[in-house]
């Protein structure tokens, strides 16, 4: 499959999917905060694995990643990716505190594994109930370092994985902390062509 290839019907359900996860994310974010958390409207693209970090400004661009397997009908990973600004923002909103330094405390970095968690599951959940598969996640990785250190660890699975990724751009408002995060979906070249084939685009 080439990304020329992948239609505006394929972009449009995938794009239901981004917009149902990240709706579901933002309930789940906006109740464990119990404060109001706003959304943009998800932007929803399908790239090449090799154009990954560039979206996130460059391999030498310092990341928070959380890294989560999946399993049972479909197989990959999935990636949620933030700045460190944005990983900051979020454990500011997760801790109800104001840190403007670029370290996370141990603390930070429990809450931003945690939360990393609920919004993959999100959009994992979402994907599962459209396409009627059975999927289930890891317990989450995280890693702090420079992009391409964080993209290594799929980059090693890559015999396995699909060259195309879904990627899911959304920006969370609370207050003053805006939080941007980058979902990639990683299926392995199988599960690429189960999910399409299940959304009724192959």
């Amino acid at each position: 499959m080439d990304v020329e290839n992948l239609n505006n019907m394929m972009i449009d359900v995938l794009g239901e999917i981004g917009n149902i996860g990240s709706g579901n994310a933002v309930t789940a974010l906006s109740s464990m905060l119990s404060k109001r958390v706003d959304m943009s409207v998800p932007q929803v693209r399908i790239l090449e694995f090799n154009e990954v970090a560039a979206v996130l400004g460059g391999e030498e661009e310092l990341v928070a990643g959380i890294y989560l397997d999946l399993n049972d009908e479909v197989e990959g990973n999935i990636m949620f990716i933030l700045d460190i600004e944005s990983a900051i923002n979020l454990t500011n909103m997760l801790l109800n505190r104001d840190y403007t330094v670029e370290e996370l405390d141990p603390m930070a970095i429990s809450a931003l594994s945690e939360v990393g968690n609920i919004l993959a599951s999100s959009y994992v959940n979402s994907l599962s109930a459209l396409t009627g598969l059975k999927i289930t996640v890891s317990v989450p990785s995280l890693a702090i370092d420079m992009a391409g250190a964080i993209l290594s660890v799929p980059a090693i699975q890559f015999g396995c994985i699909a060259d195309q990724v879904l990627f899911i751009e959304t920006v969370f408002e609370e207050g003053e902390n805006t939080v941007k995060g980058n979902l990639f979906l990683l299926p392995d070249m199988s599960s690429f062509e189960k999910i399409l084939s299940s959304l009724g685009v192959l």
